[in-house]
């Protein structure tokens, strides 16, 4: 039997023993992750027949008067909840974040002989070395934050060297893998290029401008809804921008022009999603999710920080990522004995990713306060029994 399924059955039979005990299961995947226990019942609920109407989303035509009404009521409330100005357009789009570095330098880059790429960890690199494939378009680096797999802190704003005649500077807020995350939100001063950012990992997590930014997008799978829907959220003006020339699949105005219904949207998601900023704003919205936010985040810094050394985070204290946590031990087989021990008690997928190791605890808006302090309260008990 290959190694794979021999590691799969290992993990099933431990995430049956945690969900046969007393214990509570939490989710600290990065990704796709924990979606509110509200949103799931209400899908739940309306799993055959949305709203009355004897329909199934899922089974739904997107062009049907039924799902332009989620269209248009998760554009609503995500604008409200995001404060996003009317001279924004947003889309729900597919191909995840990976698709949306690209899609930017082939709808904002031509006749640009610049744009600029801020890399400060594992995927903000991904994307410079992937966004000049398609594009004659010169990708210069305008700040690094370290040696590949070794980024520890995050290039100041102000230190960034952007060519005030790029088309773009890219750069994203939360670096998921790394666990650091820009605290002052990034701003550009007048005249210069419009940012893009990938927010995938911190979206709704805090307040923000959206006008300090010319194009936002965010996979889903992460503060938003299940994996297959990307948000997009661009300035109108940016769109004359956009070539005729490359397939309107990949061209915002394409998308824009036919009201995000050029292609099939990946429906449920956005479904999902609108019942994720629905329960949102009965949190109190952005504003109020975001003082969780930090609440939990304090938790498990101050278990890593209290324990003597027993616990590190090499992360400089001023760019810990509010929802990506990682942490270690001395040792490898300390750490993998954390990450078995921890799913037995309910605590389940904190093993880091793999260019990294050790541990990462993704603590976004749906993790409850309870999972982060049950977190904090093994942490404390397994350094007794180990340390």
């Amino acid at each position: 039997m290959c190694k794979a399924v021999l590691q799969f059955l290992h993990t099933h039979r431990i995430r049956k023993k945690a969900a046969m005990s007393a214990h509570p299961i939490y989710n600290f995947s990065a990704g796709p992750a924990v979606l509110p226990e509200a949103v799931l019942r209400t899908a739940q609920q309306e799993m055959l027949d949305y709203n009355g109407t004897g329909f199934p989303v899922m089974a739904m035509s997107h062009r049907s008067d039924m799902f332009l009404s989620i269209l248009h009521h998760a554009e609503q409330d995500l604008r409200q909840l995001l404060n996003i100005p009317s001279n924004y357009k947003i889309l729900f789009l597919q191909g995840g974040a990976t698709t949306q570095f690209n899609m930017a330098v082939l709808n904002l880059a031509r006749g640009f002989s610049t744009a600029d790429a801020v890399v400060t960890g594992n995927w903000s690199r991904i994307a410079y070395e992937q966004m000049g494939r398609l594009t004659d378009t010169e990708i210069r680096l305008a700040a690094h934050g370290g040696g590949q797999y070794a980024y520890k802190n995050l290039p100041a704003v102000e230190d960034w060297d952007v060519n005030p005649n790029s088309a773009f500077v890219h750069f994203a807020i939360n670096e998921t893998v790394n666990g650091l995350q820009y605290q002052n939100v990034p701003k550009l001063s007048d005249g210069l290029p419009p940012l893009v950012c990938d927010m995938s990992s911190e979206i709704l997590s805090r307040e923000f401008d959206v006008s300090d930014y010319g194009l936002i997008y965010a996979g889903a799978q992460k503060n938003i809804g299940p994996a297959g829907a990307t948000v997009v959220i661009i300035r109108e003006d940016l769109l004359e921008r956009c070539p005729n020339d490359i397939p309107d699949v990949f061209n915002y105005r394409s998308h824009i022009n036919r009201d995000g219904m050029y292609n099939t949207p990946s429906t449920y998601a956005v479904y999902m999603s609108g019942l994720v900023f629905r329960w949102l704003q009965t949190q109190g919205g952005v504003k109020k999710i975001e003082a969780v936010n930090r609440i939990k985040a304090q938790t498990l810094y101050e278990a890593i920080d209290g324990s003597g050394g027993f616990y590190i985070n090499d992360i400089h204290p001023d760019a810990r990522s509010k929802m990506n946590v990682v942490f270690k031990t001395a040792s490898e087989d300390l750490d993998h004995r954390f990450v078995l021990e921890a799913e037995l008690q309910g605590l389940c997928l904190l093993k880091g990713y793999k260019t990294v190791g050790g541990m990462r605890a993704s603590i976004y808006n749906a993790m409850p306060l309870e999972g982060v302090n049950a977190l904090a309260d093994f942490m404390k008990d397994f350094q007794r029994r180990y340390g």
